[in-house]
């Protein structure tokens, strides 16, 4: 992972004063809370609608295409998350963010359309785009330095929690029950509610001057082109698998509840793994005799160890359907392994830099997460219609072993340029 000094508007002073205080403890608390709640909702809804649609009869590579449009939409928002932040700023774009996926989710509730279905999914994904961004950027940016793979760990621990909390509040209504619907879309105005106890955050120091848009993802993407492969890899296994989870369920024979508790399988190992990942990143990057190298030189000896652990957990898929039990634990590491990539490049990143320039780096990492979460249930659900045996386990060995090599071959420079702590 070669990586050269930023400019000095780039790599960002000290967090302004403002940042340090009160108004950023409660900004902090404001955006786990929300984030908590709407995520809940969502992952509880997910697994529903799946279910739903293959109870309606729909092929299982439609419903693939369902889960696929909200990623779709994330990637779409995901470029122009910087120039809508710039525009309205980062509070009001935050209240967009938590409004739209409460009324998408009451389309779902009274409309049984399935080309409106399509277009609610995709729009809740574009609002969520919005607000994954800025949160994580905001997240990184607030954090204390020296500690910010515990605050980052943390944020993304209770983002793995909402992986089980969701589809566990989904077994205990039942997937079958027309309550449940009702309470995804709770948890999500409960969201959208706490959401509005964000303060006035202050103006990010380079809220003016920095590239947004498609220009600035550009110019941060050629900044951190290795983001690209982790965020991509990482979105792969932990979400764009997650989402499809019910669907490999289903073809391995087992019960509807039982296979949406495979969303629980990999949302537990990105629960129990993200922080530890984000404690190693901070003790091995101060280590008094720096044997691990430099701060980055750290983060990619645990990267390389995830990416091992996700190959090694895919090459048991051949054993999975003689033995299904075997699919609890694997998507465990599945989620687990891709949980730490993510978490460990959005730390990477936010060393780094704060501001308009943070989201835009965030951005990239979204926006290659994204595309892996998008890739994996279209050509996922494709492949467990039509090639279950052979042409499942080899996409994900693919993909596994492309992100394993690659991070193998990367190397790290030997100064860590001007980071933030």
């Amino acid at each position: 992972m070669s990586e050269h000094p930023l400019p000095p508007h780039h790599t960002g002073a000290a967090v302004p004063q403002a940042h340090t205080a009160g108004q950023a403890r409660l900004g902090l608390v404001a955006i786990f809370g929300s984030t908590f709640f709407e995520l809940v909702g969502y992952f509880m809804l997910t697994p529903l609608l799946l279910l739903r649609l293959k109870a309606g009869g729909e092929s299982t590579a439609l419903a693939g295409l369902f889960a696929a449009s909200g990623w779709f939409g994330i990637f779409l928002m995901t470029p122009f998350a910087s120039a809508i932040t710039q525009r309205l700023g980062r509070r009001p774009t935050l209240w967009l963010a938590a409004l739209i996926p409460v009324v998408s989710t009451a389309g779902f509730a009274f409309t049984s359309l399935l080309w409106l279905w399509f277009v609610f999914k995709m729009a809740a994904g574009m609002a969520s785009g919005l607000r994954w961004v800025l949160a994580e950027a905001i997240v990184a940016e607030f954090s204390p330095p020296g500690q910010r793979g515990r605050y980052v760990g943390i944020f993304e621990t209770m983002v793995g929690i909402t992986f089980v909390v969701g589809p566990l509040m989904l077994a205990w209504v039942g997937a079958e029950s027309d309550a449940a619907l009702w309470m995804a879309l709770g948890s999500m105005a409960i969201g959208l509610l706490w959401s509005l106890l964000i303060p006035r955050l202050p103006d990010a120091a380079d809220a003016h001057s920095a590239k947004v848009g498609l220009s600035g993802v550009w110019h941060a993407l050629l900044a951190h082109p290795l983001i690209m492969t982790v965020g991509f890899v990482g979105g792969f296994f932990e979400s764009g698998l997650t989402s499809i989870l019910p669907l490999y369920g289903l073809a391995l024979g087992l019960g509807a509840t039982a296979a949406a508790l495979l969303v629980s399988a990999s949302g537990l190992g990105s629960a129990l793994m993200m922080l530890p990942a984000g404690l190693l990143a901070d003790r091995l990057a101060h280590d008094p005799q720096q044997r691990w190298g430099n701060a980055r030189a750290a983060r990619l000896v645990i990267m390389r160890v995830c990416a091992l652990i996700t190959l090694l957990a895919t090459l048991v898929i051949p054993m999975v359907a003689g033995t299904p039990w075997l699919a609890a634990p694997v998507a465990f590491l599945w989620g687990g392994a891709g949980g730490c990539l993510y978490t460990l490049a959005m730390i990477d990143i936010g060393s780094r830099e704060e501001g308009i320039t943070l989201v835009n780096s965030t951005a990239v990492l979204v926006l290659s997460y994204t595309l892996g979460g998008v890739l994996a249930p279209a050509l996922g659900a494709a492949a467990l219609q039509w090639a279950p045996t052979l042409g499942f386990p080899a996409l994900l060995l693919s993909v596994a072993g492309l992100g394993w090599w690659m991070l193998r071959r990367a190397t790290s420079s030997p100064s860590e340029g001007t980071p933030r702590g």
